[in-house]
C-alpha cells in the first residue's frame, strides 16, 4: 500500500479521540504539540508552507473534549507575515523554497515546537523563533529586533519581513537560563554563510550576536549543547540550488561528510559581541538532520548522531514524476519531499575537541533501518545527564516517495534492490553509546505511517531537588512514547511503555469519526500551562518604521499598518 493519501489531503481540524485499545496509563498527563505545514496549495514544496500548531491533551475530559475523550485542536499560527498574506494574497509568489512578496519572505514557523518552561516557541530555518500563548496558541511575537540580530541574512531581502535564516532546533540553557540558536549570514564572496552564535535572555528584543571564522555552503538544521559546549553542524542533506530557484533542473548534491563545529561556552561568554569566534572544527559522516548531545560533558562530549545516509531534502516531487520502480507518483503526493533512498545510520559519537578527532562509541546499521523519521528522548536537564535509552521512528522503505529524478542524480551511490519493495515502520529504543537496539516494534500494516514520537515523562517533578519535568528515574525508560500512526483509515494514537516498547502498544487512541491527520514534522511534551509569562516582548509595530516602509506600493502600506495595530 502507498503513503497515505490524507497526509496532505486532510484538513487540519479539531476533534475527540476515544480509548480503542489497551488501557490509559494512569499519570500520563500533559499535552503533546506538533509542528506541521499547512497544504495550502499554492507552494510546489510542502515544506515551505504556513505553520498549524497541532495539540493533543493527554488528560481526558480537558480542552473542551467529552468524558473520556481526549482533544486534537490545531492552529494557524498567524504571524505577521500570514497576516499581511490574508490580506493581500496576490502579493505572495510561490516558489520553490517559499513565498516571495514586496513586504519580504514571511515567517512560516512550521517546523518544531520548543517549550521553554511555562513559554512556547515555535520555529523554522528560514525565520525567528516565534512565541505562542501556550493555552489559546495565538501569535505573541518573534524573538528579538531584526537590528538586534543584524538584520537580514541577506542584505536588502526583506523590508517589513525579514529573512532570517535560522536554525529549527535552537536549544534552552538549563543553567544559563537562555535560548541559544544560529543567524547564517551570506556572504558569497567569502565562499557561502557565515554562521553567527545567537544568545536570547527571554526578556525584551535584545540579542548578544557573535559571527564565527568559517564559511560554508549547507544549513544549520539543529543545534546542540554539553553544560560546556555548543556544537553546531552543517546539516548536509538540505542544500538550496540557485539554477533550480530559477527554474533549472537540480544540480547540487548532499555531502557524504559533513563540517562540525564546537564551541566553549565560557569562551563566548568572555569575548565581546560583534567579536569574531573561532570555533574547534571537525568532519563527521554521513550527514545529519537531527543530533543530540549529552548534557554532562565530564567524560567529553557525547553525541547521538542521526545520520542521514542518502536523503536528500532539496528533492521534492513533482506532479508529472515517475517513482523508483517507474509507476507515475501519487498526484496527491506531489509536493511532499523525497523519501531516503537507502539504509541510514545511528552513532554515538565521541567528540575531542583538544585532539581534534571523532570517535565512534558505537554504531548501527541494518538494511531495515530506511527513513528513520524523527526520536523521543527524556529532555529533562537529568535525562539528558544519564540518558538510557533513544527512541526513533522508523518509517521503512518507500519506493513510491523516491521520484526517478533523485534515483538517476544518485545512481553512483545507489542501491536501488535495498528500496526497491516498501517495507513497514516500527518503533525502535537503542541503548545510549552501544547503540544496541533494546526494543522493537513492527507496524504490520503498510498503510500505517509512523511520525513524531514523543517521550512523555511518568510522574514528572515527583523527586525533590530535580528539576520540574524529570520523572523519578531519568534517561528515557521511565514514561511512555506517545506516536501517531497516520492512516487512510483514520489516525491512531499508539501509547508505549518507554522501558520496553517491544511490547507494542498499552493504549491506542482513535478518533471518534475516523479524522485523519496531514503531516506532522516535530512534537514536544509540555505540562497543561495556561497563563502567558509576563515580560516585554517584540511588537511588530516595533519594526514598521518609515525607512521600511519606504519602497512599498502605496497599496501595501496600509495592510502594513492595519497588522501593526491589530497586534498592537
Amino acid at each position: 500500500m502507498p503513503v497515505p493519501r490524507t497526509i496532505t489531503t486532510a484538513e487540519h481540524r479539531d476533534f475527540e479521540l476515544e480509548l480503542v485499545a489497551g488501557s490509559w496509563p494512569e499519570g500520563l498527563s500533559g499535552e503533546i504539540l506538533f509542528s506541521a505545514p499547512a497544504r495550502s496549495g499554492r507552494l510546489p514544496y510542502l515544506l515551505f508552507d504556513w505553520g498549524v500548531l497541532c495539540r493533543l491533551s493527554l488528560t481526558p475530559g480537558t480542552r473542551g473534549a467529552g468524558a473520556g475523550r481526549c482533544a486534537w485542536q490545531s492552529r494557524m499560527i498567524r504571524t505577521p507575515g500570514r497576516r499581511l498574506a490574508e490580506r493581500v494574497p496576490d502579493a505572495f509568489r510561490p516558489g520553490p523554497i517559499g513565498y516571495h512578496s514586496p513586504f519580504g519572505p514571511p515567517n512560516a514557523a512550521n517546523t518544531a515546537p520548543l517549550p521553554w518552561g511555562d513559554r512556547l516557541l515555535v520555529t523554522w530555518d528560514a525565520g525567528r523563533p516565534v512565541e505562542l500563548h501556550p493555552d489559546t496558541l495565538e501569535f505573541v511575537g518573534e524573538v528579538g529586533h531584526v537590528d538586534a540580530w543584524g538584520g537580514s541574512s541577506m542584505e536588502g531581502m526583506g523590508k517589513v519581513l525579514p529573512f532570517v535564516f535560522s536554525s529549527a532546533h535552537p536549544v534552552v540553557d538549563p543553567e544559563r537560563d537562555c535560548l541559544w540558536t544560529v543567524k547564517l549570514g551570506f556572504e558569497l564572496e567569502a565562499g557561502g554563510l557565515r554562521p553567527h552564535v545567537v544568545c536570547w535572555d527571554g526578556t525584551g528584543t535584545a540579542l548578544q550576536v557573535w559571527p564565527l571564522t568559517v564559511t560554508f555552503a549547507g544549513s544549520l538544521h539543529t543545534i546542540s549543547q554539553t553544560r560546556d559546549w555548543l556544537i553546531l553542524a552543517d546539516s548536509g542533506n538540505f542544500k538550496a540550488d540557485p539554477g533550480e530557484v530559477f527554474g533549472g533542473e537540480r544540480s547540487v548534491r548532499i555531502d557524504e561528510e559533513v563540517p562540525i563545529w564546537l564551541l566553549r561556552k565560557e569562551v563566548i561568554e568572555a569575548t565581546p559581541p560583534g567579536e569574531p569566534l573561532e570555533p574547534v572544527a571537525l568532519r563527521v559522516g554521513p550527514p545529519a538532520g537531527h543530533y543530540y548531545a549529552r548534557w554532562d560533558d565530564t567524560d567529553g562530549i557525547s553525541v547521538v548522531w542521526e545520520g542521514m545516509d542518502l536523503m536528500d531534502l532539496g528533492f521534492y516531487l513533482r506532479p508529472d514524476d515517475r517513482d523508483l520502480n517507474g509507476d507515475p507518483i501519487d498526484p496527491a503526493h506531489a509536493g511532499l519531499y523525497n523519501m531516503a533512498m537507502g539504509p541510514e545510520t545511528i552513532l554515538e559519537l565521541l567528540l575531542d575537541p583538544v585532539r581534534h578527532k571523532v570517535l565512534e562509541r558505537g554504531a548501527y546499521r541494518e538494511e531495515w533501518l530506511v527513513n528513520k523519521q524523527l526520536s523521543a528522548m527524556d529532555w529533562s536537564t537529568e535525562g539528558l545527564s544519564r540518558p538510557r535509552l533513544h527512541h526513533l521512528a522508523v518509517q521503512g522503505a518507500k519506493p513510491g516517495m523516491i521520484s526517478q529524478r533523485a534515483a538517476r542524480h544518485y545512481e553512483d551511490r545507489l542501491d536501488r534492490r535495498l528500496v526497491a519493495t516498501e517495507t513497514p515502520g516500527a518503533l525502535v529504543s537503542f541503548e545510549r553509546e552501544s547503540m544496541r537496539v533494546h526494543a522493537r516494534w513492527d507496524y504490520p500494516d503498510l498503510g500505517d505511517l509512523v511520525t513524531s514520537p514523543t517521550f512523555v515523562p511518568r510522574a514528572p517533578g515527583a523527586v525533590s531537588g530535580r528539576s520540574r519535568h524529570a520523572p523519578a528515574e531519568p534517561g528515557g525508560h521511565d514514561g511512555w512514547v506517545v506516536l501517531p500512526v497516520l492512516n487512510d483509515g483514520g489516525v491512531r494514537i499508539d501509547v508505549f511503555d518507554a522501558g520496553d516498547v517491544g511490547r507494542g502498544p498499552v493504549a491506542t487512541l482513535a478518533g471518534t469519526g475516523r479524522e485523519c491527520v496531514p503531516l506532522l514534522l516535530h512534537s514536544a511534551w509540555m505540562p497543561t500551562t495556561t497563563g502567558l509569562v509576563d515580560t516585554e516582548r517584540l511588537r511588530f509595530a516595533d519594526e514598521v518604521t518609515e525607512e521600511r516602509l519606504a519602497g512599498l506600493p502605496d497599496e501595501l502600506v496600509a495592510p502594513v499598518r492595519d497588522v501593526a495595530a491589530e497586534l498592537g
